[in-house]
């Protein structure tokens, strides 16, 4: 009954819906689902199961129970299960529930405290807009000024 219920509700959703087109519809790999291979898209990836493969997307979710093994590519990146391999993302989220283990290659990164990271995560693109202004390192011999103020 429970799911005769989530189903009507996402018919009816849609239906009156105006702006459905704007919604996109995430692809799910379900948690008792294993998939070999590679997997493009234009859309969302909702993974709760295992994948064995590249995966290339706007935007994936790798949930509690999800596992990847091999390389990310996508826009957005939430990691809240297993990712082992490398990860190439504009935005990357990390929960303390994930694993990565792996190198990751980010524009700007979030982690919360308790996540498991066993690699590297190497920020891309613009310099940071404070960083731009940091002044450079400056070393003086403050010895020698001491000798010629006694003088």
């Amino acid at each position: 009954m429970k799911k005769l219920r989530k189903m009507l509700y996402l018919k009816f959703a849609r239906k009156f819906n105006k702006n459905a087109e704007a919604l996109p519809v995430p692809s799910i790999i379900s948690q008792n689902t294993k998939v070999n291979g590679d997997i493009l898209s234009d859309g969302i990836i909702h993974v709760d199961g295992h994948v064995e493969g590249d995966i290339s997307c706007e935007e994936l979710v790798i949930g509690i129970k999800g596992s990847v093994v091999g390389k990310v590519t996508a826009n957005h990146l939430h990691l809240y299960g297993v990712l082992q391999g490398q990860a190439i993302v504009d935005q990357l989220f990390i929960a303390k529930t994930a694993k990565l283990i792996g190198d990751a290659v980010h524009n700007s990164i979030a982690i919360e405290p308790g996540a498991y990271i066993d690699g590297h995560c190497i920020r891309t693109g613009a310099p940071i807009p404070a960083e731009q202004s940091k002044p450079d390192l400056l070393i003086t011999d403050n010895r020698s000024m001491k000798k010629d103020a006694k003088k």
